[in-house]
């Protein structure tokens, strides 16, 4: 799993045909941080995907549409194929095992 200390765009992302998740974050969110761990347990339970998590107070530039947080974005051959809003360990896992 990357954490982005620098700017975050989707050339970061793995080449196809690759699939990735995307954890964007304030560094303070208190749901974040409680859903962080479970993001990383579920890294190594969906090997097939690329985890990043990106803190939007570090990368703002690249973040500035993110409403709300947490916010996970699914890519799929470089293209944004699904979004989810919020916490939730088994709706993120149920997320995860349909893009896996």
């Amino acid at each position: 799993m990357k954490n982005s200390r620098t700017s975050f765009t989707t050339s970061h992302l793995p080449k196809p045909p690759l699939q990735s998740s995307i954890m964007a974050h304030p560094g303070l969110c208190c749901v974040c941080s409680q859903l962080l761990p479970t993001f990383r347990q579920l890294s190594n339970k969906f090997p097939k995907l690329s985890f990043v998590y990106a803190d939007i107070d570090e990368c703002p530039e690249t973040t500035q549409h993110i409403r709300y947080t947490p916010t996970f974005h699914f890519y799929r051959d470089g293209e944004r194929v699904d979004e989810m809003f919020g916490g939730g360990e088994e709706r993120l896992h149920d997320r995860l095992w349909l893009h896996s």
